[in-house]
């Protein structure tokens, strides 16, 4: 499929003059659900207008009425100009988050604003774009989105871009990696000057070494050309939209927007 992507950036308050730098929607993530509920703001950079809200619901306790919550979402995106609201939340699936996502996205259709869920929530929802992350330790990339695409349809999937570096032990049952920082890759990658291949499957470059005291490890990560090619394998299968984390893909974005 031929075009480009439509991607969207989320960044904090601290980042969002350096993400609208790059001419693309910003998704302002300065919002969080908290007791009431109520719609909690962090300090947002006075002139920063339009985009989308991001809201998390780091510690929230799952009690209230939905209704006067939404009324608040409603009356900050009029104020800043938003257009949209992304939730980013995070754990099981809360009866009361359901029904504000439920809530939100009648209100939101009405205005023509889009309202993005976490695969979690996607279930719950009607018509709600889902969020269906690129990270993947096993499987195939390709598949996990043909499968989203089976279960929401065409218009609902959004490939939700994580940019990972994991360094696993193998064997690796449980899947789980150890995290690396950039610096901790780079280093590894000058001491080490690996063999580096690239996985069709995971649509990311992959290294193998021995330590001595542990054995055998396997490095999963992603560039710029990695993540473009997650961007061009979603594309294909008619996913147009994306979203990635500013903090994640800072030193990488002009390098993935020359092809994406």
């Amino acid at each position: 499929m031929q075009g480009k992507s439509d991607l969207l950036l989320t960044a904090p308050p601290g980042d969002s003059r350096a993400a609208l730098r790059f001419g693309l929607p910003v998704a302002h993530a300065a919002y969080r659900i908290g007791g009431g509920p109520h719609l909690f703001r962090a300090s947002l950079p006075v002139p920063i207008r339009g985009g989308v809200m991001a809201v998390d619901c780091a510690g929230f306790d799952g009690r209230g009425e939905p209704g006067p919550f939404c009324q608040e979402v409603l009356r900050e995106c009029a104020a800043r100009g938003f257009t949209g609201v992304l939730c980013d939340f995070e754990g099981r699936p809360l009866p009361l988050l359901v029904q504000i996502l439920r809530e939100l996205e009648e209100l939101l259709q009405k205005r023509g604003w889009p309202l993005y869920v976490p695969e979690s929530y996607g279930s719950y929802t009607a018509g709600a774009r889902v969020l269906i992350s690129s990270a993947l330790s096993g499987g195939s990339l390709s598949q996990r989105l043909r499968d989203a695409l089976n279960q929401y349809g065409q218009g609902r999937v959004v490939l939700a871009v994580e940019r990972v570096a994991e360094d696993f032990f193998l064997p690796s049952p449980d899947g789980q990696g150890t995290p690396l920082s950039r610096e901790a890759l780079s280093a590894m990658l000058e001491q080490r000057t690996p063999s580096i291949f690239f996985s069709n499957q995971l649509c990311a470059h992959y290294f193998t070494y021995m330590a001595r005291d542990n054995g055998a490890h396997f490095v999963l990560f992603d560039d710029a050309g990695s993540i473009r090619k997650k961007l061009l394998l979603a594309r294909n299968l008619g996913i147009r939209q994306a979203v990635l984390a500013y903090s994640q893909v800072d030193d990488l974005l002009e390098d993935i927007l020359r092809e994406a």
